[in-house]
């Protein structure tokens, strides 16, 4: 190997210690790139290199305008996802939490919230929502999160037309988490029920950069479909995109019936031939 090749995996191991050590509190920003790449005598080239495999670990994160952060220690230990759906406590109004977010907890809007009709080309969504491919939806787009937290996910809610049609309502800002939900309900499509389908993958860019994450930090992708109890149909579908390092999933296995039975006990023979 030429000399000089490794020399970015030697400055992120000692980045990485210095980190974890705690010479730079959670959030804070790290040295300018120029002045690291100084103390470290190499070009920024090399530097960047080396910041780069610390935010694919999720110990740093750039952020645009302000630069590279220190993100080990800003958020709490991964949050377990269950599956419960639960009626929002955290404020006033009506609403509901979905599983990853306690009752009880406030979040917060990191980028102004949007409501608008748009044509819904993604054929896979759209067929999950039971229209055409370029029907003209509403989209609901939100990057929200606990406060005092760094940013937790994305989503995105296409609503069908004829759930726009009853309740237009949802169009606004809501006042809590979920309460466009529980206006669809109370416009007669009570009671929802959810089905969710997780894969890994990549951000993309305005995913990345919404979260403030490297592109290189895989998400969680979950896909919410959302039934009508009044008709049985998909009325809306909701996509988050978390980042991997803020979510784990926990399953509780069940027996099926036939794994129930203990192991047989073991047939008497008799007196062995020695007694």
């Amino acid at each position: 190997m030429p000399a000089g090749t490794s020399r970015y995996l030697d400055i992120a191991a000692d980045l990485r210690t210095r980190i974890l050590s705690g010479e730079w509190e959670p959030g804070a920003n790290l040295p300018r790139m120029t002045d690291l790449a100084r103390w470290y005598g190499v070009n920024r080239d090399t530097l960047a290199r080396a910041i780069a495999i610390l935010e694919a670990e999720g110990l740093l994160w750039a952020v645009p305008r302000r630069g590279t952060v220190v993100r080990h220690g800003m958020s709490r230990p991964r949050r377990p996802r269950g599956n419960l759906v639960k009626r929002n406590a955290g404020t006033d109004e009506p609403g509901y939490n979905f599983p990853s977010a306690s009752a009880q907890e406030v979040w917060v809007h990191h980028v102004p919230r949007t409501a608008k009709l748009e044509k819904l080309t993604d054929t896979r969504l759209a067929r999950m929502l039971g229209v055409l491919e370029g029907t003209e939806v509403m989209r609901r787009h939100r990057v929200t999160g606990p406060a005092g937290e760094p940013r937790f996910q994305t989503n995105d809610s296409y609503i069908h037309p004829r759930g726009l049609a009853d309740a237009p309502e949802v169009a606004a800002a809501a006042a809590a988490p979920g309460d466009w939900l529980y206006r669809l309900e109370a416009a007669g499509h009570w009671p929802i029920t959810w089905r969710e389908t997780h894969r890994a993958r990549m951000p993309t860019r305005e995913e990345a950069d919404e979260l403030q994450i490297p592109v290189t930090m895989p998400v969680l992708e979950i896909v919410r479909v959302g039934t009508s109890g009044k008709d049985e149909r998909p009325l809306e579908v909701t996509v988050y995109v978390i980042p991997s390092d803020r979510v784990e999933q926990v399953v509780v296995l069940e027996r099926a019936e036939g794994a129930n039975e203990p192991w047989p006990e073991p047939a008497d023979t008799g007196p062995s031939a020695s007694g």
